[in-house]
């Protein structure tokens, strides 16, 4: 005789889906038909099964990728062998998407705004304070004219002297202070070679990812850009000064853009073909073809190929995400981003950063604090 598996209160569901899903949410979504209505008990109390633990799961896990309710219901209620369905549902998501794009395009030139005053190093402080003054008028007097007159005046001590970065990174870039100095100066050449400070967020580092870096690197290691371009922004003279050697997967001069990579590497059995002829303790440089990537972490599972280091960047909007995802779980040491973001230059300097700090601190051992 098959046991009934025993139904759940509203409190012990959110206990076993876990996470911030509290009973209150589990109301609202009733609300929302997100959840459909539970049985009652003989005394009126909720009762859940694993179907709505799994529903439940399924809701807290795409909440938290970001996307809203009305487009969680949808995509839960869309059926596969419905593919008119299906595409009302991807419109839709689409138009969110330019909504969001446009949101943060708005939210992007605020930020960029106040960077330019925050960004000023002491040699400009002398116009910053008239400048923000300025910045109160155009409460009063908004106009583009005003505006310009405000960029002006912040301008016009640029050509006086060198830009700080350093002094600049420290009114913008996040509160670092738990991070050692070798991940500080890796994040702050990486935000240097973007632009972009939002970047930092998003880097993830495997816990062992700076030892194995700077052990590796000290024997001479080989390493292994996936295109030309990758490889020409490497440091060689640091490298060669640490007895490294340096290789390119795909070699052919050529190849110049992550489309171009991605094709060749796809077309020519050839490049693929040499992941498994990698020495062992190489370090890979990855910051095009997201199918290199993928198929670095297949060499990785199926042991053919067992780097000391990964530095995963490769570019795309839907591989390369996912590659990325598939590398942090390789059980591989690794540097890359969370999303979209990457790129040659942005996989040469964290792997520059490396070798500069390692050269010119070769004693700290900052980075190994918390390490086990």
């Amino acid at each position: 005789m098959t046991q009934t598996k025993p139904q759940l209160t509203i409190k012990e569901l959110t206990e076993t889906v876990g996470g911030k899903v509290t009973p209150r949410m589990v109301r609202h979504y009733h609300q929302l038909g997100l959840l459909p209505q539970p049985k009652r008990s003989r005394g009126n109390y909720r009762l859940y099964d694993d179907a709505d633990v799994q529903r439940l799961r399924r809701i807290m896990v795409l909440k938290q990728q970001g996307f809203q309710l009305s487009h969680i219901q949808q995509l839960l209620t869309a059926k596969r062998e419905e593919p008119t369905n299906s595409t009302a549902v991807m419109e839709q998501l689409q138009q969110h998407y330019q909504t969001l794009m446009r949101q943060l395009v708005q939210l992007r030139q605020t930020a960029m705004a106040v960077e330019g005053i925050l960004g000023r190093d002491q040699g400009c402080q002398t116009v910053q304070t008239k400048a923000l003054a300025q910045l109160r008028i155009l409460e009063v007097e908004a106009n583009e004219l005003a505006t310009h007159r405000v960029w002006d005046e912040l301008d016009c001590a640029a050509h006086n002297h060198p830009e700080n970065f350093q002094q600049a990174l420290t009114h913008l870039l996040p509160d670092l202070s738990e991070r050692s100095e070798i991940e500080v100066d890796l994040l702050t050449q990486m935000v240097l070679a973007c632009g972009d400070v939002s970047l930092v967020p998003f880097v993830r580092l495997s816990f062992d990812a700076l030892k194995a870096a700077r052990d590796t690197l000290k024997q001479g290691c080989t390493v292994v850009g996936d295109i030309p371009a990758v490889v020409t922004a490497l440091d060689q003279t640091r490298l060669a000064h640490l007895g490294c050697s340096v290789q390119t997967l795909i070699d052919n001069p050529h190849i110049n853009s992550a489309a171009e990579a991605e094709q060749t590497f796809w077309q020519q059995d050839q490049w693929r073909s040499r992941l498994s002829d990698l020495p062992a303790r190489c370090v890979l440089v990855i910051g095009y073809a997201p199918s290199v990537l993928i198929a670095v972490c297949e060499a990785i599972e199926t042991q053919q190929l067992k780097p000391a280091l990964v530095i995963g960047l490769p570019i795309g909007f839907s591989h390369a995400p996912g590659a990325k995802r598939r590398l942090q779980h390789s059980g591989i040491p690794f540097i890359t981003t969370e999303g979209t973001q990457g790129g040659g230059l942005l996989a040469a300097v964290a792997l520059n950063s490396l070798v500069a700090t390692l050269i010119e601190k070769p004693d700290c051992h900052c980075y190994l604090k918390g390490l086990h």
